[in-house]
């Protein structure tokens, strides 16, 4: 357990890439060894404690940079129930310090090159370009309300490297003709429908033909999991390529957890010139959620966030991370996953709000059964003066059975109340009771403020998802 981050660090330190002269090595195994005391360092060189309320957000065993997952909860991480989740840690304590806003800024995702060496030479050697004298008078002679103005400037000029430049402004999408239909009927402020499909484990097609040709004129979209999970299908890629030769509106779900930056850039590009224009990015359901052998356990590439600013870049200004200019910009719409259950209200709007900003276009939420909880989210969205700026699509499911309940009730960020499952416990048919109780709750979200759609889940039966649109006065 380390001074100030209140975690054990989640795996070894990191050592440079690079060979390194003598006085180097003795100034990063201080620095190794101090931090590692006081914050459990694991010398990413790359540091943001300044940004995180002085905790460190490497504990994070997806090395998150931009805030906590779908599934972190106020009592334990999502990954390891042995750990808090540092991100909530981060919050909470940032709300003390009356710093939580400055978590709206999108981090960059570790520059590797500099991880394993001493993130502190960045601050000698930016005092120096600054000049010593002038970097003191600043400290020294400044109002304090001045003085924490040019210290919050001093680090963004170290955190925010050329290649990134992130930031705490909204980028939203400039002026354009719609890239797919989907978009059309979301800029039309049409209520939309989409559902949720999970590639075979298979290498055959002949089952997904089937759906797909059965959703034709049902839905608005159709979204295809990557990797949900963590359990490998069918490429989601491959199925979108499918969907379009089929005549259904993909939406192509792009994880984090199992890219690199540099095969995340060159999927987005084949996915825009291969006629995929709609996509979802996720972080991932961590490898241990999956079944053994596990893949690699350390920090991801990136994370959301950082995919989203990313993809938002390579369309809007044609520039990969390196600054290679695209010819003939990719064209997508840009999603996200909002997670209302996860920790509390104030902490998750902010994270929404966070993706907003990168350039998110339209949210799908996680499974919503606690509707009371779902308008507290909203609510804190409205007094973030954001709600209604992004389409919302509201996640539902109808539950099959008493044991399916339970099951979802274990999955990180999702919340089903006590009521709910008694109601599934004493009826005749669960399956028919779980039914009613979907209907129930999508003729509620339909008239909620900021929710444009609804998002079937976790439905492999076409008929049962068809008479739910039907049911729900939805299909036109």
């Amino acid at each position: 357990m380390s001074l100030f981050t209140p975690s054990r660090r989640w795996q070894p330190p990191f050592y440079p890439f690079k060979k390194r002269n003598f006085s180097e090595k003795i100034e990063e195994a201080l620095e190794r060894t101090f931090k590692g005391l006081l914050w459990g360092c694991r010398m990413c060189g790359n540091c943001l404690l300044q940004e995180t309320a002085f905790i460190c957000p490497m504990a994070c065993p997806k090395g998150l940079r931009n805030g906590p997952c779908g599934g972190s909860t106020p009592e334990h991480c999502c990954v390891d129930e042995t750990r808090p989740c540092i991100w909530y840690e981060i919050f909470r304590r940032a709300d003390r310090m009356g710093r939580l806003e400055k978590l709206l800024e999108v981090f960059p995702p570790l520059d590797w090159d500099k991880t394993g060496t001493s993130a502190l030479r960045d601050v000698y050697t930016k005092i120096a370009d600054h000049g010593f004298i002038k970097t003191a008078n600043a400290v020294v002679r400044s109002s304090p309300s001045q003085r924490n103005e040019k210290w919050d400037r001093f680090f963004k000029e170290i955190r925010q490297p050329e290649w990134w430049h992130g930031d705490a402004q909204p980028h939203f999408a400039p002026a354009h003709t719609p890239v797919s239909q989907f978009e059309q009927a979301l800029i039309s402020g049409k209520f939309v429908l989409t559902c949720e499909i999970t590639p075979p484990n298979m290498c055959d097609f002949s089952s997904l033909d089937s759906k797909f040709q059965e959703l034709v004129g049902w839905v608005d979209g159709v979204n295809i999991t990557d990797g949900a999970s963590a359990v490998p299908r069918i490429s989601p890629f491959a199925c979108a390529l499918r969907a379009l030769d089929m005549g259904v509106e993909p939406v192509l779900q792009m994880a984090a957890r199992d890219r690199t930056r540099l095969s995340f850039q060159a999927d987005l590009l084949g996915a825009s010139a291969s006629g995929i224009h709609n996509i979802l990015l996720i972080t991932g359901d961590h490898p241990n959620k999956g079944n053994p052998p596990f893949s690699k356990m350390d920090i991801w590439d990136f994370d959301s966030i950082q995919s989203i600013w990313m993809a938002r870049k390579l369309r809007d200004e044609g520039t990969c991370l390196d600054g290679r200019v695209v010819k003939n910009q990719p064209r997508f719409l840009i999603g996200a996953a909002a997670s209302p259950f996860a920790s509390l209200p104030k902490y998750q709007t902010i994270r929404t709000e966070k993706k907003m900003n990168a350039g998110v276009q339209y949210f799908q939420t996680n499974l919503i059964f606690d509707l009371p909880r779902f308008e507290e989210y909203l609510e804190a969205l409205d007094q973030r003066s954001v709600l209604g700026k992004v389409p919302i699509l509201a996640g539902v499911a109808p539950i099959k059975s008493l044991r399916m309940a339970q099951f979802l009730r274990t999955l990180p960020g999702i919340v089903i109340p006590d009521h709910v499952i008694e109601r599934v416990s004493r009826a005749k048919d669960p399956a028919e009771e779980g039914h009613q109780i979907c209907l129930e709750m999508v003729e509620k979200l339909k008239s909620l403020p900021g929710v444009q759609g609804i998002h079937f889940m976790a439905i492999t039966d076409n008929t049962a998802l068809k008479r739910l649109i039907t049911e729900s006065n939805l299909h036109s």
